[in-house]
């Protein structure tokens, strides 16, 4: 009876009504978005970063370097030699290493070139077909496949550098031979092929004669060994864009990114630490938005307050009525009370549902422009909870002094005065 009395109180005055329920629908909308993107950006960007211990490449900003090596969002700030890389990637202290070569894209989806290390680094895993064996052999991500519907036996051409509007290379073909399993990382969101695709598909000279020249190679050294002493490396002249380094001890994890700028024309950086000052960054903008928005769910309790308090005065009367006909002081107080606990639990419900509705549209946006997708649909059940019980704190806290009147009303005055 009380809860049923509660329900039609609480839309006495409908535009008071609203006016709280939007508030509070804003602060838990902007609260749970923040939540849920703060959680999966991080689980992201650690996930990525699993046993790269040094990312190697072209000076310029270290973290520009991890964002287009390692999370494959920004331009790499250039690229290296492949025969000065090697002699890094070759050194003892390497437990394993996975070279990167960026030119391509299809679709505004990269297409890396790399070896089978990256796999088996990232423990990445075949749902269909083989993994590249072969130059212009591509592995594409679960989440590609998915969105444009790339099937193994689909060929077609990539478009220069990142843009998709970029110049096609129509003098080669990709050929998809395997799909990934959906693993939650980069990779999903990938094509990857050999480095050699890489480096032919851009050397239209060693396209035109790749074999001849490979033939005349083989009959040079099967005719004279007087040559043997002036080997070349195959690799020479080659670049590369990045190679992700897995090390055998702190010490060079330590020294590397001193020793390796000093001595060459590359740097080393250190993915975990500028995944940190790219958190602290971030976490100052989440920072600032959350407290936007519990300033928000303030005024709402400051709304919520002042509409219970002004239709007191108008109600004083229903209360003395509801008191003779048998309610007690603590059915009016807990009357009042439920009304503000309906507005919020209101409130909540369609903040989490609008919240949702919002971080779908920032997913398919963020989707577009980087390639990374966030699940709208994940619940964070201990920090959603607490955020229901700090909704419905901000109520009760709002309700209190109205409650306090209608429990205190005095019923002989206010008949007397009726």
């Amino acid at each position: 009876m009380i809860g049923k009395i509660a329900w039609k109180n609480t839309w006495f005055k409908p535009l008071n009504t609203l006016l709280s329920i939007i508030l509070l629908t804003a602060s838990v909308s902007i609260i749970s978005v923040l939540i849920l993107l703060q959680k999966q950006f991080e689980e992201k960007f650690s996930s990525s970063m699993d046993n790269i211990d040094l990312v190697l490449g072209a000076k310029g900003s270290p973290l520009q370097l991890i964002l287009s090596s390692v999370y494959q969002i920004d331009a790499p700030p250039g690229n290296i030699p492949y025969p000065q890389a090697e002699t890094w990637m070759q050194n003892p202290m390497v437990e394993s290493a996975v070279p990167l070569a960026y030119g391509d894209n299809y679709m505004g989806y990269k297409i890396v070139g790399t070896n089978d290390n990256y796999l088996k680094h990232f423990n990445l895993h075949l749902a269909e077909g083989i993994p590249f064996s072969k130059d212009f052999e591509v592995v594409v991500g679960a989440g590609i496949a998915k969105n444009i519907g790339l099937k193994i036996g689909d060929t077609f051409f990539g478009t220069h550098g990142d843009a998709e509007e970029g110049e096609v290379h129509d003098h080669h073909a990709y050929k998809v031979v395997g799909i990934l399993e959906p693993s939650g990382k980069v990779a999903d969101q990938l094509i990857l092929s050999n480095i050699s695709s890489v480096w032919n598909m851009h050397d239209h000279e060693h396209e035109d004669h790749s074999e001849e020249a490979h033939d005349h190679s083989d009959h040079q050294h099967a005719e004279g060994e007087e040559h043997h002493h002036e080997e070349i490396n195959p690799h020479e002249g080659k670049e590369i864009t990045a190679v992700l380094l897995k090390l055998r001890n702190n010490m060079a994890k330590m020294t590397w990114p001193r020793i390796i700028p000093q001595n060459t024309e590359m740097q080393a950086a250190s993915p975990a630490l500028e995944v940190n000052r790219l958190f602290a960054m971030f976490g100052v903008g989440i920072s600032a938005l959350t407290y936007l928005a519990y300033g928000i769910m303030f005024i709402s309790g400051i709304s919520i307050f002042v509409a219970l308090y002004n239709t007191l005065k108008e109600r004083k009367y229903e209360f003395a009525l509801l008191r003779i006909t048998g309610a007690t002081k603590l059915q009016l107080l807990w009357l009042v009370l439920l009304e503000s606990i309906f507005l919020c639990t209101i409130g909540f419900i369609l903040g989490i549902v609008f919240g949702r509705v919002g971080l779908h549209f920032l997913s398919v946006s963020s989707q577009e422009e980087f390639k990374m997708a966030f699940n709208p649909f994940e619940f964070l059940w201990k920090e959603e909870g607490m955020l229901f019980a700090a909704t419905l704190t901000v109520g009760i806290l709002a309700a209190i002094i109205p409650a306090i009147k209608a429990y205190s009303l005095n019923i002989s005055k206010t008949l007397a005065n009726a």
